[in-house]
C-alpha cells in the first residue's frame, strides 16, 4: 500500500507542474493562426456568460478536424474560446485552420510531436476560462452541448458538468444513446464506482465540463501517458470534486473505427501506458474512498486489462493481478464475441481467447473481430477514437 501512495504522491506533483506552465513546451512561438488570436475578453466585454474553454489536442486530424471544429463554434453557449493545439501534424491540417473565419478560435503549434497529455496541458495553459472542456479532434458535439453542461453544473463551484455519449463509426445516424446506469447526479467516487462496475465505461473527455479551480488544484494531464490517458485524469479530477451533475440534453458523439487510432496500437510503450494509468487512477480514487465497495470496482476495473491484453505483456499482467488480489479480488468475467462465449464455459476463457485470436488472424471469423473491436471499446481500455495519440 505504501508503493502505492507514493506512486500517488509522485503523479500529483507531476501534474501540478504540468498545468502550472513549468514544461518547456509553453516558451515556443506559436503559428501564424496563434499570432491573430483576438483578446476574447474584450469582445465578451458585455456578455454575462462566464467564459467557456474548448481544448482540443489534433494530430493528422484533417478529414474530421473541420466538423469538430465548426461543432463548437456553432454552440448556443457564445462566450467561449477554442484552443486548438496541432501536435505537429502532416497531413492538411494547416489548410483547415485556414479556412477558418472565427475569432474564437486559437491555433497553436507544438514544436514536434510531445502527444495529446502534452497538447492538452498547452492548451489549458492558454486559456482562460472559468470551466474548461477537453474535446478530441474527431468527436462532435451538438448545439446545445455547452449551455447544458453548464445548466447542469453551475450550481457548485466544483461540480462536474456530465454528457450523454455514444459512438459512430460513418454517420452520426448510427448514435442511439442507450440509457447508462451512470446518467445521474452523484459524487465524484461514487459516480466513478458505478462507472467501473457497469461495464463500458467513460467514452471522452467531451463529457464533463469542469471547473478551472479542479484543475489547477489537482494538476494537468499526465505527460508520460498515451493509452488510457483519460482514465487517470478523470479518477483524479472527479474523486476530489463536488460531483457529477448529469446534463441529459448534453451528447457526445464518438468517433470510433479510425485507422492508426490507440485502439490499433498494442505495442509495449501503449500497453505500459495503459497499465500506469490503471494504478494511478485507481490509488487517486482509494485515496479517497476505500469502502468494500471501491475496493471491489477498482479490482475489477484492473482486472479488464488482463483479460484485453492476454496472452501478450506477462509482466504486466501480472503486476495487475497482484494489485487485484491486494484489493480483495475481482469478480469480473471475461467477455469476448459468440464464439469465445460459447468456448468459454467448457474450455476456460485463456483457451477461448487463443481460439479467438487464432481465427481472427486467419481471416475465419470476421464478424467476431468486428464484434470483439467493439466490446474491447466499449470497455474503455482499447477506445476506437481519434488519429494515434489522441484519444
Amino acid at each position: 500500500m505504501v508503493l502505492h501512495h507514493s506512486l500517488r504522491a509522485h503523479a500529483l506533483a507531476s501534474h501540478r507542474q504540468n498545468v502550472l506552465g513549468t514544461s518547456s513546451t509553453s516558451t515556443h512561438s506559436a503559428s501564424s493562426v496563434e499570432s491573430r488570436a483576438p483578446d476574447v475578453a474584450k469582445k465578451n466585454v458585455s456578455e454575462t456568460r462566464p467564459l467557456l474553454s474548448v481544448l482540443m489536442p489534433s494530430f493528422n486530424s484533417a478529414p474530421h478536424l473541420a466538423e469538430a471544429i465548426e461543432s463548437v463554434l456553432n454552440q448556443t453557449w457564445s462566450n467561449l474560446e477554442l484552443i486548438v493545439v496541432d501536435d505537429g501534424s502532416t497531413d492538411e491540417s494547416a489548410a483547415v485552420f485556414e479556412r477558418q473565419d472565427d475569432s474564437r478560435l486559437n491555433v497553436l503549434q507544438q514544436p514536434r510531436q510531445l502527444g495529446a497529455s502534452a497538447a492538452r496541458n498547452r492548451a489549458f495553459r492558454a486559456s482562460r476560462g472559468e470551466w474548461v472542456i477537453f474535446l478530441d479532434s474527431d468527436d462532435w458535439i451538438p448545439p446545445a452541448h455547452l449551455q447544458a453542461l453548464h445548466a447542469a453544473a453551475s450550481g457548485s463551484s466544483l461540480s462536474i458538468g456530465m454528457s450523454q455519449w455514444d459512438r459512430f463509426y460513418k454517420s452520426r445516424s448510427e448514435a442511439h444513446f442507450p440509457l447508462r446506469r451512470t446518467y445521474r447526479d452523484a459524487g465524484g467516487t461514487e459516480w466513478l464506482r458505478e462507472d467501473w462496475s457497469s461495464g463500458p465505461g467513460q467514452a471522452g473527455p467531451g463529457m464533463f465540463l469542469i471547473p478551472r479551480a479542479l484543475i489547477e488544484q489537482s494538476g494537468g494531464w499526465d505527460e508520460r501517458l498515451s493509452l488510457l490517458d483519460d482514465f487517470e485524469f478523470h479518477a483524479r479530477i472527479l474523486s476530489i470534486s463536488d460531483g457529477v451533475r448529469y446534463a441529459p440534453d448534453a451528447r457526445l458523439y464518438v468517433r470510433s473505427g479510425l485507422a492508426g487510432s490507440l485502439s490499433t496500437q498494442k505495442g509495449r510503450a501503449f500497453a505500459e501506458s495503459a497499465c500506469l494509468s490503471l494504478l494511478l487512477g485507481v490509488a487517486h480514487v482509494l485515496a479517497i474512498d476505500e469502502s468494500p465497495n471501491m475496493r471491489l470496482a477498482s479490482a475489477n476495473r484492473l482486472r479488464r486489462f488482463d483479460f484485453d491484453f492476454y496472452p501478450a505483456f506477462r509482466d504486466l499482467r501480472a503486476k495487475i493481478r497482484q494489485r487485484v488480489g491486494e484489493l480483495g479480488g475481482s469478480n469480473l468475467r471475461p467477455e469476448g464475441p459468440p464464439g469465445f462465449e460459447l468456448l468459454r464455459p467448457i474450455v476456460g476463457w485463456r483457451v477461448a481467447r487463443h481460439a479467438q485470436l487464432f481465427a481472427e488472424r486467419w481471416g475465419f471469423n470476421h464478424s467476431a473481430r468486428n464484434v470483439n473491436h467493439k466490446t474491447r471499446a466499449n470497455g474503455s481500455l482499447m477506445k476506437a477514437s481519434n488519429q494515434d495519440w489522441y484519444s
